[in-house]
């Protein structure tokens, strides 16, 4: 009976071992709460979740904050389920973009010092600067007779 019941537990073993583990994870959802009573209910819907640490809820920008072991898909369904409209956050800070001044990048539900995370492109040069820029450029060996 021994021997049977150590081979279970070996075969238990790898099929936990097979698994995945999470890594600890930050995940950021933007929920329009208005009151205690919302706040309480999108807290208590998420902080008992398996592999959850902390909950952090910021009204005035609409923000919840779960760090933990967890899914972010699986949170945010879990937010959803409560009946409020939930999405990723999807602000970065204002300091961190290169560029900001891209369409669409300023919202004026935005946080104040937060652009959204869109895709950011330089601005397209014309060649024609380039190419007057090149003409009194120190690289350029006949920018002196121009001068």
């Amino acid at each position: 009976m021994g021997a049977l019941h150590y081979l279970a537990n070996l075969c238990t073993v790898e099929s936990i071992r097979s698994k995945r583990r999470r890594s600890m994870q930050t995940v950021e959802i933007k929920v329009k709460m208005d009151c205690d009573g919302c706040e309480r209910r999108v807290k208590n819907a998420v902080k008992y979740m398996e592999g959850v640490k902390t909950v952090e809820i910021n009204r005035k920008q609409s923000r919840l904050t779960v760090n933990g072991y967890v899914d972010p898909n699986k949170v945010l369904r879990k937010v959803k389920n409560t009946g409020k409209r939930a999405e990723f956050w999807p602000y970065i800070p204002h300091n961190v973009v290169h560029y900001s001044y891209t369409s669409q990048a300023y919202d004026k539900k935005a946080p104040p010092g937060f652009v959204k995370n869109l895709t950011q492109t330089l601005p397209s040069t014309n060649a024609t600067e380039e190419r007057i820029m090149f003409l009194f450029s120190e690289d350029n060996p006949n920018a002196c007779s121009i001068m």
